[in-house]
């Protein structure tokens, strides 16, 4: 009797977890992203090292504190005490999309920081999520009372983005008929629109389209085909 006990192969194993309907477990998928590039690549190892820093960042929410004291609390482990940052040298490495290479490195592009702050904020109970708004991906915080409101940050610096900076950020993605019922800024419903929480489906659309284009300006077809194989596997 032939029992094949070969593991799956990357592009299958991508699949599968991708087949979860539009809310798939984003870290895994983001972290298989790499697979292609690194073909030995551990993602257990990876998501371990995820969990030792939830349980460290647990360690420093004291009893009783409320939302707007844990995301203090992330902000300062998260970018002070682990030095994450966005990588302002070399923004356009394709390192900056692999999440183990950004674990190790400490730098990333905002989607890939994204990813990460994310997961530490879902494991201390903050409603938090990634908006794909375009040219730059963000962050949103929903606080309740007694502090409610919607906190926006810039996961490539950890700074909160006010409303006159988001929308000056969306302005040159407008049509002329879109902008300016308010002057020198857009409309709340225009803006509500692109601060739609994105879900992983869409999360690990733009990370592979991202990771794309820097094939395609490097002229390297041959990756930019593993990457396009896995766009077709999203959007089928």
């Amino acid at each position: 009797m032939d029992f094949n006990l070969s593991a799956p192969s990357a592009i299958d194993f991508f699949s599968t977890l991708v087949s979860e309907g539009d809310d798939f477990p984003l870290l895994e998928a983001a972290i298989s992203i790499a697979q292609d590039e690194f073909p030995q690549l551990d993602i257990e190892q990876t998501l371990n090292q995820i969990d030792h820093m939830r349980l460290k960042l647990k360690s420093r929410i004291p009893k009783h504190c409320d939302h707007l004291g844990k995301l203090r609390i992330l902000n300062m482990y998260f970018y002070d005490e682990l030095g994450f940052a966005g990588n302002v040298n070399n923004y356009d490495d394709p390192q900056n999309s692999f999440i183990h290479c950004v674990i190790s490195l400490r730098r990333g592009i905002p989607i890939t920081l994204a990813v990460l702050w994310l997961e530490l904020a879902k494991e201390i109970g903050l409603r938090a999520s990634g908006v794909s708004f375009p040219g730059h991906f963000l962050m949103k915080i929903d606080l309740p009372d007694p502090h409610e409101g919607q906190v926006v940050m810039d996961p490539f610096t950890g700074t909160s983005l006010s409303r006159d900076e988001i929308g000056e950020r969306l302005i040159p993605w407008l049509t002329q008929s879109d902008q300016m019922t308010i002057p020198g800024g857009v409309t709340d419903e225009t803006l509500g629109h692109f601060l739609e929480s994105a879900n992983s489906r869409e999360i690990v659309t733009r990370m592979l389209n991202n990771l794309f284009e820097i094939y395609r300006r490097q002229y390297d077809a041959k990756r930019m085909q593993s990457v396009q194989m896995r766009l077709d596997i999203l959007t089928n």
